[in-house]
């Protein structure tokens, strides 16, 4: 398979940090076209454009992660929006809401996430969200500012689902469809019209079955594909085809 799109990578995590450059030096023979890789702290966003400059076909995104609000400094903004600058950086992410990790302090992750949502919107660059368990409050915030972007390995409903194709974003799929107890995923799948779904790693995490267990990366994204093929009733290749010109629409990738 080809042209395979990762919405969403971390490949400036540590998990890789043995055998990075062979690994990424080999992606492309594996069909890979382009990889969004993410931050989830200012050190992380800075690592991660670093890594867009040194390979072609990853791009960045700058942001900071729900569970990295404690401590920022107060011109976060301010870092976040020059590191935005740079030309290989396509989105603010990922950002949002955790009430999984965190309960103490919802306050704080709900006003960095408003915070850059609102540069974001200043800059012209979509959102990469991540929400877990913390819908409500998630899709409240996205009704108010109606950002463009994506909402990562989602784990809501088919009726949130609904809600947030209402104001245009994208949905993000990885392992956690291929999953033996993946009903809530499969649902989403079922109704989601492909013009609105992106494929995604989350790597290092997140692997596909028959990989769940080991680290993620980018060549196995066409288990979820052929998982989304499946409950289609199309090609693999064809959802691969479909939801690389999404990511590049929605990130703005000629």
């Amino acid at each position: 398979m080809n042209n395979i799109f990762d919405s969403h990578a971390h490949y400036t995590d540590k998990a890789f940090n043995d055998d990075r450059t062979e690994m990424l030096g080999s992606l492309k023979e594996s069909g890979i076209c382009g990889v969004i890789n993410c931050g989830a702290d200012l050190d992380s966003s800075k690592a991660s454009i670093a890594l867009s400059e040194e390979y072609d076909y990853i791009y960045s995104a700058c942001g900071v992660h729900p569970e990295e609000v404690d401590g920022l400094p107060e011109n976060y903004i301010e870092i976040l929006r020059e590191l935005s600058k740079n030309k290989k950086c396509v989105a603010i992410g990922e950002i949002g809401l955790d009430y999984y990790w965190r309960q103490d302090n919802k306050e704080a992750q709900k006003r960095v996430f408003e915070e850059q949502i609102l540069l974001a919107k200043e800059l012209n660059l979509p959102i990469i969200v991540h929400d877990r368990e913390a819908h409500e409050d998630t899709l409240n915030i996205l009704k108010k500012h109606k950002p463009k972007g994506v909402l990562h390995c989602f784990s809501g409903s088919a009726e949130m689902a609904k809600e947030v194709l209402k104001l245009g974003m994208y949905i993000g799929l990885g392992g956690a469809l291929t999953f033996k107890n993946a009903r809530k995923p499969v649902e989403v799948a079922e109704m989601l019209p492909l013009e609105k779904l992106l494929l995604e790693t989350d790597c290092p995490y997140m692997a596909p079955v028959p990989m769940r267990g080991k680290r993620n990366y980018s060549a196995y994204i066409p288990y979820v594909a052929e998982k989304v093929a499946e409950i289609k009733c199309i090609a693999p290749q064809e959802v691969l085809d479909i939801t690389s010109k999404n990511a590049k629409e929605l990130f703005n990738i000629k």
